[in-house]
């Protein structure tokens, strides 16, 4: 074949991609900064954060920068604001129903609502790897994805939800949401997960402990991360942990450690929660420690998803008090054994709320659920990133990682709420300054007042 000058094709050029990364060469200092840097150390004033492109080039002193930091950098001198990492929200479900305006308009607030990274813990995932490469390529505002596929028993899947993020195909059968049993191809089941762009197995339901280990092994073989709901039904706490998932979800369902109940299947297991809670409840409370030394020895990490007990409809009157109590109870014996906590949330504020509901989950935690704003947020940044299996690339303001932050006009330590003061998102070294969002989200409202 001859040789020939490759062109572009006429009306083929790229999208612009208004929200894309900042690119390599383009230095961003933020001077005179009060450093928050994920890890729970406390702040640091009288800080430079120095970017360079789409990462971190240096934390240094403001009064140590020198010419050669500032020589053709961008300054921006924020005079005490709170710079941290961008927060992380470990449990979404985008694409559950898949709906593309609802989620683009969702990861549009998270990003302006300090959000620069999400577990999307199953769904639709045809739709996931679009939304991730937009929001990857800056075409969408949004965070950064990191997908799991699901794997659960075959009586799983008369799930109605599990019919809305398989249209066209048939539940259990799709690579993104499959049926597993003794007679599965796992290698090929975890390899048929990761074409979909996963990263990670979860782990569901309606599986014995046996078979959560062997999905365990295989994946992680494969190079996938497991994510896992902390009881899996009929497989309990202690037999998710020791199977080396890397993360449980919903700490109230730890509860069932100790209760004396195992559900044979996930259906219905919530008319099983109240006497599980007052079996917690009347137990000594150092009976469930072993499996918290157990998850730290493991480095399992705990994705609380508090607020979302206030969500479950309990019978009979006053459980829901109970099961905050559990969950408190649960919360605090985790933290002084040492185990990693993250932050998810498992559910998304309604249209119209100003903030992502990862705000809701971390004043939750400090005031419902008794842990100090610092360990909160490091729960939310650089525990958020070891969730991801990203904690060398994100979670903390470190030279070399991503330009993920977040910067506030106040003290986040003192009031967690604080987080919501929100002068501006960087994601990959772009800034999203929430005054432009607040500015959209103004027009639109007055625009549809006149409809």
């Amino acid at each position: 074949m001859a040789d020939r000058e490759e062109r572009p094709i006429a009306g083929t050029d790229p999208a612009p991609t208004p929200f894309a990364a900042a690119a390599p060469g383009q230095v961003t200092v933020y001077r005179d900064v009060s450093l928050i840097d994920g890890t729970g150390a406390p702040v640091r004033r009288g800080m430079a954060v120095v970017t360079d492109g789409p990462t971190i080039k240096a934390v240094v002193p403001d009064a140590e920068l020198g010419s050669s930091d500032l020589s053709g950098a961008e300054v921006v001198d924020i005079a005490g604001a709170f710079l941290l990492p961008g927060l992380i929200d470990t449990h979404q479900h985008l694409s559950t129903p898949p709906n593309r305006d609802q989620a683009e308009e969702t990861m549009r607030r998270q990003l302006y609502g300090g959000v620069t990274a999400i577990r999307e813990m199953a769904g639709d995932l045809r739709q996931m790897a679009d939304l991730e490469r937009a929001a990857l390529i800056g075409e969408i505002a949004g965070p950064d994805i990191y997908s799991a596929a699901l794997m659960a028993g075959p009586s799983f899947f008369s799930d109605p939800r599990t019919w809305q993020v398989t249209q066209g195909t048939t539940p259990g059968t799709a690579p993104w949401m499959q049926a597993i049993d003794e007679e599965t191809d796992l290698p090929l089941a975890v390899a048929r997960a990761r074409g979909t762009g996963a990263v990670a197995i979860k782990i569901y339901a309606d599986l014995e402990a046996s078979m959560v280990a062997r999905i365990t092994a295989e994946a992680h073989r494969q190079g996938m991360q497991v994510w896992a709901h902390a009881t899996v039904f009929p497989a309990m706490p202690g037999e998710v942990v020791a199977a080396g998932v890397d993360v449980v979800s919903h700490a109230h369902m730890l509860a069932y450690h100790l209760a004396g109940v195992q559900p044979s299947v996930y259906r219905g297991q919530r008319d099983h929660h109240a006497v599980v809670y007052q079996r917690f409840l009347d137990a000594p409370v150092e009976d469930v420690d072993a499996l918290f030394d157990d998850m730290r020895r493991h480095g399992t990490i705990l994705d609380a998803t508090a607020s979302v007990v206030s969500r479950i409809s309990l019978s009979p009157p006053g459980a829901a008090g109970i099961a905050q109590d559990v969950l408190r109870r649960l919360i605090d014996r985790a933290r002084h054994a040492g185990v990693t906590i993250c932050t998810g949330t498992d559910y998304e504020a309604p249209s119209g709320d100003r903030y992502p509901s990862l705000h809701d989950e971390l004043h939750y935690l400090v005031h419902a659920m008794g842990m100090p704003p610092q360990e909160v947020i490091r729960a939310a940044t650089l525990a958020g990133a070891a969730s991801l299996g990203q904690e060398a690339t994100t979670g903390s303001v470190q030279a070399g990682k991503l330009a993920n932050l977040l910067i506030v006009a106040a003290d986040p330590y003192e009031d967690i709420d604080n987080l919501r003061q929100i002068v501006t998102t960087v994601k990959r070294g772009r800034r999203h300054d929430r005054a432009d969002y607040d500015r959209a989200s103004a027009a639109i409202i007055k625009e549809g007042t006149r409809g």
